[in-house]
């Protein structure tokens, strides 16, 4: 093995930690080397907490947003809004249904809170709503659909797990809320209840324009005046 000290003349290359030859040290010791460079995050982090202060501006203009699946934890949110608004005043309440899908249970539940709700409830659905959301959209007395909505009048998905006893007790009360879905429906489209179960089971599907021709929603949404 040769000795560093005595290998032949030619260029020299700095070993591991020393400067190049010809240049000064830098004060206080060789530098280390930095290592990667994080990437920059130039997206939003969704757990900032900007989608809470957007939801509180929502509130203080009385608009409440509903969008995605609506399960029992959504449905006691949405609820805990509605009764707050209701309660802090009399003017009418904006419901923004977007692209809202719902649990039976969990729509019934809410539409339970809408019919005791004072305040005027102006609904405005876009995106796709169907099955068990339409019965949110019925309970609200004011209607309208954006011009890329679309309705689709179907029958609820419900899966039951147990005892022979169980089960069947699950599923006649599986029934009356699938009928009180329907009759509500029925009832705000001015249609006769057994149309609407009928229709369900073909799966129908609505424009916004044909939405309103059924009865499922009364207009289109308009600008607001500036």
């Amino acid at each position: 093995m040769t000795d560093r000290a005595s290998s032949p003349a030619g260029p020299e290359f700095p070993w591991p930690g020393q400067p190049s030859p010809g240049t000064p040290p830098s004060p206080g010791g060789p530098k280390q080397d930095p290592g990667p460079v994080p990437p920059a995050r130039v997206w939003l982090d969704p757990h900032a907490g900007w989608q809470d202060t957007l939801y509180e501006r929502l509130l203080e203009q009385r608009i409440v947003l509903a969008s995605g699946v609506l399960d029992d934890a959504a449905a006691t949110r949405l609820s805990a809004q509605l009764l707050t608004l209701d309660a802090e005043g009399t003017g009418p309440i904006r419901l923004e249904l977007q692209n809202l899908r719902a649990e039976l249970p969990a729509a019934l539940t809410l539409m339970g809170v809408l019919d005791v709700i004072r305040a005027e409830i102006q609904a405005f659905a876009g995106g796709e709503t169907g099955g068990a959301a339409l019965g949110v959209l019925a309970s609200c007395p004011r209607r309208a659909a954006y011009p890329n909505a679309s309705f689709t009048l179907s029958e609820p998905k419900l899966q039951f797990g147990g005892t022979v006893t169980a089960v069947t007790a699950r599923e006649q009360q599986a029934r009356r809320m699938v009928d009180s879905l329907f009759y509500r429906i029925a009832e705000a489209a001015g249609r006769d209840a057994g149309e609407i179960r009928e229709d369900a089971r073909r799966g129908r599907t609505f424009t916004a324009a044909e939405a309103i021709g059924y009865g499922l929603v009364q207009d289109r949404a308009a600008k607001r005046p500036g």
